[in-house]
């Protein structure tokens, strides 16, 4: 096995060795962006302080934000440990921009499965968007995964106050989207509701572009500490960006009308929050660079993949299709093999909280579900799609790939020749 290994990385590093340098030139320029904010803002030892109770006057998670705004084009940015997950910080942003009466409409489609349940349904009890009066439409993509913009046109009311975009692929076999396509996006929304809010789910696009999505006229923004933003570093936490009178609203939804975010002690994290955000585009890097390589690897060897190995990349996120459970399970268990942390647990599928089907967690992580490290999740549903992302190291996701198909062999659900 392992020289065909050997064979088969070789000639797929030859074939990939031009996109793996475009990835190259995307870091370097967000390299830079990144130093270029700290220094603006004159970053220094006594910003990472730890502050307590109220956390007035903490100078560091001030300048926090500011570096966030300007790192992701944003007039405003308010970045906190408190934000549990990618899901509690979308719920927050649009809570803040949104009030009973208003309508909320998805022009991706459907949104991520956790966000099923902050949508809810009218009356549900949970105070979920549609308790509190809020109405959510969503409009299919097409086929080929664009925007159906006579569907988005016909679904807009004068109720209508956010669009929402979710710039990932979730669970869906389509492409993401890119920063040019969400430009084209705003570009549309804006005629049709001058005065509408675009709000982006940024999850997992962090840094693998040059441009995000506020550069090109999105509203407001929100993602993950423990995705792209936090670098491997970052134990918890989340960002909004944006306007900033959306990003006001949002910080009183995250702590209170009137407080927002001129308190909230930050525990300890700034250091590793900064650091994190400082390595961010490196370690985007790395992670893109093992899609991309696992892509070409899996091509080889018959399976459909999305993106293909070739595709331009506006996320983390691999996508390998499975001919059935079985080997889609142990695929998602190999990379949990291939992990330096919990390498000894054997995931299986489960009922997750706020999901629809059961779904099995690869997760050998030092941070719990940071999933800039290498990950993979799939639910157990046709058809049988394997969601890979992450990797701190571009060899780890090698290793990684090579324990998958030594497994897949050894099951017989794979010959390598």
């Amino acid at each position: 096995m392992m020289q065909r290994w050997l064979t088969l990385s070789r000639e797929a590093e030859e074939r990939i060795s031009g996109r793996l340098r475009i990835v190259d030139e995307i870091v370097e320029r967000n390299q830079e962006k990144v130093i270029r904010a700290f220094q603006k803002h004159k970053v220094s030892d006594f910003h990472f302080a730890g502050s307590t109770g109220y956390g007035y006057n903490d100078r560091g998670r001030e300048v926090l934000d500011f570096v966030y705004a300007d790192v992701f084009g944003a007039e405003a940015a308010i970045v906190r440990p408190h934000l549990v997950s990618g899901t509690h910080t979308i719920s927050a942003a649009l809570f803040g921009c949104l009030r009973p009466g208003d309508e909320l409409l998805f022009v991706t489609g459907s949104p991520y499965d956790t966000l099923h349940k902050v949508i809810g349904q009218p009356g549900d009890g949970t105070g979920s968007l549609s308790d509190w009066g809020i109405r959510c439409k969503e409009v299919a993509l097409r086929p080929d995964g664009s925007v159906d913009w006579d569907g988005v046109a016909a679904a807009v009311t004068d109720k209508t106050r956010v669009f929402a975009i979710q710039r990932s692929r979730g669970y869906d076999w389509r492409p993401s989207f890119t920063v040019e396509q969400i430009a084209e996006m705003v570009r549309r929304i804006k005629r049709l509701k001058p005065d509408g809010i675009v709000f982006v789910d940024n999850c997992y696009g962090e840094f693998t572009e040059a441009q995000e999505p506020p550069e090109v006229g999105a509203d407001l923004i929100a993602g993950s500490l423990i995705k792209n933003p936090g670098g491997g570093l970052a134990s918890s936490g989340g960002y909004i960006a944006g306007r900033s009178d959306l990003v006001e609203l949002a910080a009183y939804r995250i702590t209170a009308p009137g407080i927002g975010g001129e308190v909230g002690a930050m525990l300890g994290t700034t250091r590793s929050i900064y650091q994190g955000l400082f390595l961010a585009p490196l370690l985007v890097g790395q992670a893109v660079k093992g899609s991309i390589f696992a892509a070409a690897v899996f091509e080889d060897l018959g399976f459909e993949t999305h993106p293909r190995w070739d595709d331009p990349r506006t996320d983390l996120i691999q996508a390998i299709r499975f001919p059935s459970a079985d080997p889609l399970i142990t695929f998602v268990q190999a990379v949990q093999k291939a992990a330096a942390v919990d390498a000894h647990v054997v995931p299986e599928p489960w009922d997750m909280p706020g999901y629809e089907h059961p779904v099995i967690m690869a997760a050998g992580t030092f941070i719990q579900g940071g999933s800039l490290e290498l990950s993979a999740d799939a639910p157990i549903r046709e058809p049988y799609i394997a969601y890979m992302q992450g990797g701190l190291t571009y060899a780890h996701v090698k290793l990684a790939v090579r324990q998958a198909i030594e497994d897949l062999e050894s099951k017989g659900y794979l010959r390598v020749t």
